[in-house]
């Protein structure tokens, strides 16, 4: 009688299912490290990522209407920072979790976000409480 063996692919034994695992942990692994690198956390980023990647957008939407680019640049700047943090934390879910579980993208970008807007918030009143020193971006002029 001849026996056939029976493959289970559900296992997380598997060599298919451990190969997604890995792809899975190298994609969050690249997320993390992109994400950090967009975010606050990350001390000379906004010299070499945040900065010109703000300008560049504020530039462009000043060629619309020149009073834009302080805005947008600004706008810019937040929404990369936000980005960063987004990206860490889609990056270290993808990291960290064992096994694969269903994703809530909405949940994921409304964390993000909320979490992004309470940095924010903690950083303005720091530097409203003299706790930071503001980095003096509109000087007053003294007559």
């Amino acid at each position: 009688m001849l026996q056939t063996a029976t493959v289970d692919y559900l296992s997380p034994s598997h060599p298919i299912k451990q190969i997604k695992i890995m792809f899975r942990k190298l994609k969050g692994g690249f997320l993390l490290v992109i994400g950090y690198l967009l975010s606050p956390l990350c001390w000379w980023n906004d010299l070499v990522f945040n900065l010109p990647i703000a300008y560049f957008v504020g530039y462009i939407f000043s060629l619309f209407n020149s009073d834009l680019l302080v805005p947008c640049s600004i706008a810019a700047y937040w929404l990369s920072n936000v980005t960063g943090i987004i990206m860490m934390q889609v990056g270290a879910v993808d990291v960290l979790q064992g096994q694969p579980k269903e994703r809530n993208l909405k949940k994921e970008l409304l964390t993000g976000l909320v979490s992004s807007t309470v940095y924010t918030m903690a950083i303005l009143a720091l530097i409203q409480f003299k706790i930071l020193e503001n980095p003096g971006l509109f000087p007053v002029k003294i007559l």
